[in-house]
């Protein structure tokens, strides 16, 4: 019987022979990330500047506001009382923060950026050992379709929102405050978990025309998953930063209609 010499490993004392800015992308993760996480940290716990009476202008971070701090804004009442530890969205933020850290984009997003786990392709792991999403706190990403449904119930809220206050004309204000739910739509209905409940467990899909023409529009928009990620992080920041300098006259929000 012949055998074959197996030739050791070559020995390789550099973290990667990759020679391109490979750290590029995991930087631009975390300082975008970071920015917009100390932003919105500041904002809910600001407790001022959220809705414009005038035009019924409710910022996303707020809403539905249910503190006794909410006034007008309380548009399904106010339950909580306002001790500044409480957001005023309370009940809707924990669901939204869920559905975005169990996102399967932001996991690899995340992953990559602040646990180096690992930070690149081709890249050495910056931990030791990994034991996958089967122990705490890690387990709980298998969570995600149930944040998806919370998350698409958020959405419906915001669209509430939008409606309400286009009822008092039309402004800048309504134009953002549109852009932006269509854009939190066009996010959460491109979640992965969503093209599964769309498509999942059909073995013909000529027998569900109505639920393959929803899975081929869930589909295409899958695609564009990260991008939309980023852009609603955006059109939430811009939505609140414009209310709220609405509300705390910075400027006047401009009118086209009423």
């Amino acid at each position: 019987m012949s055998t074959t010499a197996t030739k050791p490993r070559a020995s390789i004392a550099a973290r990667t022979l990759r020679t391109d800015r490979w750290w590029l992308a995991p930087l631009i993760t975390v300082v975008g990330l970071g920015a917009w996480v100390t932003y919105a940290t500041v904002r809910v716990f600001l407790h001022r500047d959220f809705y414009v009476a005038d035009y019924h202008y409710l910022t996303p971070f707020y809403s539905p506001c249910i503190t006794d701090r909410c006034g007008e804004a309380a548009e399904f009442g106010a339950p909580l009382p306002s001790f500044w530890l409480i957001p005023e969205a309370a009940f809707t933020l924990p669901f939204l923060l869920l559905f975005r850290l169990t996102c399967y984009y932001y996991r690899k997003a995340y992953y990559r950026a602040f646990w180096l786990s690992p930070p690149a392709c081709a890249v050495p792991d910056g931990h030791q050992r990994y034991s996958g999403e089967t122990r705490f706190p890690l387990i709980f990403q298998n969570a995600h379709r149930y944040a998806f449904y919370a998350a698409a119930i958020i959405s419906v809220i915001n669209t509430w929102d939008a409606v309400r206050a286009q009822q008092t004309g039309l402004g800048l204000g309504n134009l953002i405050l549109w852009a932006n739910v269509i854009m939190l739509w066009a996010y959460t209905l491109s979640c992965h978990s969503c093209r599964h409940i769309a498509g999942g467990r059909l073995k013909h899909f000529s027998k569900h025309p109505v639920r393959y023409r929803f899975w081929t529009f869930v589909s295409k928009l899958n695609t564009r998953h990260m991008q939309l990620a980023w852009i609603t992080l955006g059109t939430l920041a811009l939505t609140d930063f414009y209310i709220m300098a609405v509300s705390a006259g910075w400027f006047s929000d401009l009118r086209f209609i009423g």
